[in-house]
């Protein structure tokens, strides 16, 4: 757009000039307490109180809303020294609230008189003129004029405040905390989000690294593309209907460009840790599917052929009973066919009980521990059901656990424990053997690790020498419906 097109639909500029004009007066109808305030508190800087550098910080956080001074957040160690400034800034306050109530005051004493006069009604003289409808309107013609040089004087008053601002309230050491914090306050919108680009997945995603989406049109939101060296590095995500220009918005986001490409970086590499993990899950996952696939498989197909095939030998030795020979044979027949059937359902089980998904983590366990030749203690303070994925894994930590206590000498009891735990639960498997456990001599322990870790869940094992052995396992686990 020309200049000369950006006159012809803002003429003059007098709606912007208006709005700042209103901005200064609200910063100084504000600042003049707040600054006077915390004068009033600075004697108690010397009794430690941090009372004077927060309000130091409440007027710094004002004149980025009111004056867009975009100033940025100091340390705390810079506190003291901002505080006590308070002084020179109520002074340059009150200064510029004195300069500007002079033509305030003069146009509200003209429009008074101005509506005197206007009224028809009055006896009075103004100077050598009777207070009439026409002098009246000559009053209100200056009142007028009056108030367009208030307008100009708050409007010019912006600039030097700014200046003062930032010249008492800026850090020596530079800025603090994030890129955003600041973005925050310089373009005044609470709700506003960095998404950052990664070129090589050609795609947004958040500070945490994962993938999000920007706003659509008459979405109410809306984003402004940051670019560093001829390519893109961000945008910043905020309100479509903001008070602050599009000009300063850009210049904000150019002028974070530097320090949004230093975080891109580390989100590019949060990035990455997250599609591992997502992959690692995905892994679990598909593995855990197969699991019951093969138990059902079992289930459904060999397990049923071999039961049907002893009801049949019963049948058949019905049929055989004269005949001891055939008796003695289909009895051994029977007897294998039944160790058999026995190994294929614990081999289905350890594939993946079916006991599991239908009565959860609980109910698989006590059978469990019914099929363990030991007495354990159990406790378990769940009553709800979690994701399959972290039920299985607890559930094999279990299993594996006892499996190692039977496997050693020495142990008389165990205990099984499992409790929730804020985002997740904890599974913990504890003897009174001998001790001295090496996750390295078998691979069952690293199996769990790998199953755990998976999940983000971490594996611990405790075995000191004649002091038992202590298997914990902290699985992050959401509840499901």
């Amino acid at each position: 757009m020309s200049a000369l097109e950006l006159a012809a639909t803002r003429p003059l500029g007098v709606v912007d000039r208006f709005v700042a004009a209103a901005r200064t007066a609200g910063y100084l109808l504000l600042a003049v307490p707040l600054e006077a305030l915390g004068v009033l508190a600075l004697p108690t800087l010397l009794l430690g109180s941090s009372f004077p550098s927060w309000v130091a910080w409440r007027e710094r956080r004002l004149a980025n809303v009111a004056l867009h001074a975009r100033i940025p957040r100091g340390a705390k160690s810079e506190g003291r020294r901002i505080a006590t400034s308070a002084p020179l800034r109520l002074l340059a306050s009150l200064t510029a609230a004195a300069v500007a109530v002079i033509p305030i005051a003069l146009t509200v004493a003209l429009a008074v008189v101005a509506a005197e006069g206007l009224g028809g009604g009055s006896e009075r003289y103004f100077g050598s003129w009777h207070l009439g409808p026409v002098a009246g309107a000559v009053l209100a013609a200056l009142a007028i004029t009056s108030a367009i040089l208030s307008v100009a004087v708050l409007d010019g008053l912006g600039r030097p405040l700014r200046a003062v601002e930032r010249r008492l309230l800026s850090p020596r050491s530079g800025p603090s905390g994030s890129v955003r914090e600041s973005l925050v306050e310089t373009i005044g919108d609470e709700s506003l989000s960095i998404a950052y680009w990664l070129p090589e997945r050609q795609d947004f995603v958040d500070e945490r690294g994962l993938p999000v989406e920007l706003p659509e049109v008459d979405s109410g939101r809306t984003w402004t593309d940051v670019e560093r060296d001829g390519g893109r590095i961000a945008a910043i995500v905020h309100d479509s209907d903001l008070e602050t220009p599009p000009d300063l918005v850009r210049a904000a986001a150019a002028a974070s460009g530097p320090a949004l490409e230093e975080q891109r970086v580390q989100v590019a590499l949060r990035a990455r840790v997250e599609e591992l993990r997502a992959s690692r899950a995905r892994i679990v996952e598909t593995g855990m599917e197969e699991r019951r696939r093969i138990e059902r498989d079992l289930h459904e197909g060999a397990q049923q052929h071999l039961v049907a095939l002893s009801l049949e030998l019963q049948m058949l030795r019905s049929r055989v009973a004269g005949d001891p020979d055939s008796l003695r044979i289909l009895d051994a027949s029977v007897e294998k066919l039944n160790a058999a059937l026995a190994e294929l359902r614990e081999l289905a089980r350890g594939i993946h009980p079916a006991i599991l998904t239908h009565r959860g983590l609980d109910g698989a366990i006590v059978s469990l521990i019914d099929r363990t030749q030991l007495s354990v203690d159990y406790e378990n303070d769940l009553d709800e059901r979690l994701s399959p994925a972290a039920e299985t894994a607890g559930y094999f930590v279990v299993l594996e656990a006892l499996t190692n206590v039977l496997e050693h000498a020495g142990v008389t009891r165990a205990s099984v424990r499992v409790r929730r735990v804020p985002n997740g639960m904890l599974v913990e498997v504890e003897d009174d053997g001998e001790g001295g456990a090496d996750p390295g001599l078998g691979s069952g322990l690293r199996e769990l690790d790998d199953r755990v870790g998976a999940l983000d869940g971490t594996l611990t094992l405790v075995s000191p020498p004649g002091g038992g052995t202590r298997v914990t396992a902290r699985i992050p686990a959401q509840p499901i419906d």
